[in-house]
Order: structure tokens, then C-alpha cells, then sequence
């Protein structure tokens, strides 16, 4: 059975996430304790770096556009996502992964876009799906373990060629929904790691161990794996919505997606009300290429409800 609350927790929390470190990115490891050295300081959602204070990036848009896609279709349509995909990305939004506007603006058909970009690059393991896979990740939460990962791993392969990308989001949304029913998704870790496939469950199994810190990356955390793993780690070592997107936001480098991938397992696992309201108060997120669309935390709640079920 899924949680509503958790729900919603899970969706604005990756959208607060996702704000809240957006003006660190790129930035030193620890420069968001250095300036918000305690917790509840109530100015976090500072903005910077182009981006407005509680303005969410391409990655809740992308995750906007998926969930209201599954809605508006009915369950899974490809084409469908991708075509809204290319919509938004031709409306020059502020930020877009280099790896997904290749592949939408490549004029390629949806369904071998992405394999034929990563023919030719061969570099297609960037956190760029799993970044937006927390609507998908509630909507599929009720149709079990296969399910869910089955269609993680199809949407990732709409602008990423590379499976190392599939299994990842596949990971996040089964933690997600095992999360969702009120259970421990890191007790299922073991589980969900025999489902991945065969060729990339070693490395997943090492960034995901418990014994795994985000300073034995061998990659940047723009990269799959080691995105996945830190939000991992920032839910294991810490107790709270709020100390877990803050230990996410200070490991540096690729802070809005690290953040929002912690911020939609944090806010799954300990629920909406432990997303501060100073931090959803201002959150808002522009839909480039939709009209002037913005969404705040009230129609987060709603999209992430009816996603539910």
C-alpha cells in the first residue's frame, strides 16, 4: 500500500532538494555549512548562480513533465514524454544536461535518439535521468518490484544510451517505492541489487555498500553511480529530511541533482511533513515551453497525489 503523504514527500522533497542546492553547484565540498553552519537558519533557500531563490532546475521541470505525461496518457507512453521533452528543451530553459539536449535536439525518432548519441560518444552515464525520476518513481510505486524497474529503465533510455544510466534510476525508484509502503529501502538493498543487470550490479553494489563514503568515488557525482550512492549515503548517516538534503548539498560538485535524488528518498522515507515549510514556502518551478507555468508546493502536492493513486 502506498502513502500518499510519503508520496508527496518524496516529490517536493526532490523539488526542494533540487532548489536548495542548485546555488552550490560546482561549488567546494562543505560550502553550504560554511554558510549555513546550523540547521532551521531560515535563509537556505538563498538563491545565486542565475537561479532564484527557491527555483527549482531542469531536473524537477524534467520530473514535471514525465509525471504530468503518465497522467495525461494513462501509464507509459514514450513518445509521448519525449515529444514534451523536446518541447521544453526548444524553449531554452536556464539549465540542461549536455547529454540530454544533444539527444532532443538531434531530430532523431524517440526511440533511437539516445542509442544513436551513444554510438557516437560512447558517454551517456550522466545522473541525468535519475535526476527526474521521482514522479515516475511514485507513480509506478503501486504496480511492484518489476514494474517500477522496468519502466525506470525505459525512461531513462529516452536520452541516455548508456544501461549504466537504465539500472540506476531502476534502483531509485524500487528504493522509492519500497520507502512508499512505510518499510526500510536500505534493508532492501541486497534484493533490489539482484535485480540489476548482471553487467553493472558490482559497481552498484560498491557505491550502494554501507561501508561506501562519497569520498571513494572514482567519478564525479555528475555521473550516475556516484550520485546514486551519495543520496544513499546522506539518508544512511543521517535522521532528518532536512540533515539529509544538507549533507547532499555539501559534498560539492553536482549539488541540485545529488540533492534532489536525496530529497525524493528523504522525503519518501520520513514523509511531507518533514519538509520544512520555510524551504516550500518559496519553491517554485518554471515550465519553459508551457505557457508561463509555474508550479509551487501546492501543485507538487496535487500532481504528486494523483500520481499516487
Amino acid at each position: 500500500m502506498i502513502d500518499p503523504v510519503r508520496a508527496v514527500g518524496a516529490v517536493v522533497g526532490s523539488a526542494v532538494g533540487d532548489a536548495l542546492g542548485a546555488p552550490f553547484e560546482f561549488g567546494p565540498e562543505g560550502a553550504f555549512s560554511a554558510r549555513f553552519p546550523s540547521a532551521g537558519h531560515g535563509d537556505e533557500m538563498c538563491g545565486g548562480g542565475g537561479w532564484d531563490p527557491g527555483e527549482a532546475t531542469d531536473d524537477t521541470q524534467m520530473a514535471v513533465l514525465v509525471g504530468e505525461s503518465l497522467l495525461e496518457c494513462g501509464g507509459l507512453e514514450p513518445a509521448d514524454v519525449f515529444r514534451r521533452f523536446q518541447r521544453w528543451a526548444a524553449a531554452e530553459p536556464k539549465d540542461i544536461g549536455l547529454q540530454t539536449e544533444a539527444v532532443l535536439s538531434s531530430g532523431d525518432p524517440w526511440d533511437t535518439a539516445a542509442a544513436l548519441h551513444f554510438q557516437v560518444s560512447q558517454r551517456a552515464a550522466g545522473n541525468g535521468a535519475l535526476m527526474r525520476a521521482a514522479t515516475s518513481g511514485v507513480y509506478f510505486a503501486r504496480r511492484g518490484r518489476a514494474a517500477t524497474m522496468d519502466a525506470a529503465r525505459r525512461l531513462a533510455a529516452l536520452t541516455h544510451g548508456d544501461r549504466a544510466a537504465w539500472e540506476g534510476t531502476a534502483v531509485f525508484h524500487e528504493l522509492l517505492r519500497v520507502a512508499l509502503t512505510g518499510a526500510d529501502p536500505l534493508a532492501a538493498l541486497p534484493d533490489i541489487l539482484a535485480e540489476v543487470h548482471p553487467d553493472h550490479r558490482a559497481r552498484y553494489a560498491t557505491v550502494l555498500a554501507p561501508d561506501w563514503h562519497p569520498d571513494l568515488a572514482t567519478e564525479f557525482n555528475g555521473a550516475v553511480w556516484p550520485c546514486l550512492g551519495s543520496a544513499v549515503w546522506a539518508l544512511r548517516t543521517t535522521t532528518s529530511y532536512e540533515d539529509a538534503v544538507r549533507a547532499a548539498v555539501d559534498l560539492g560538485g553536482d549539488t541540485d541533482t545529488v540533492a534532489a535524488v536525496t530529497g525524493g528518498l528523504a522525503g519518501a522515507v520520513h514523509g511531507a511533513a518533514a519538509v520544512p515549510r520555510r524551504w516550500t514556502r518559496v519553491l517554485h518551478v518554471p515550465l519553459p515551453g508551457f505557457g508561463a507555468r509555474v508550479l509551487r508546493v501546492e501543485e507538487l502536492t496535487e500532481l504528486a497525489r494523483r500520481l499516487s493513486g
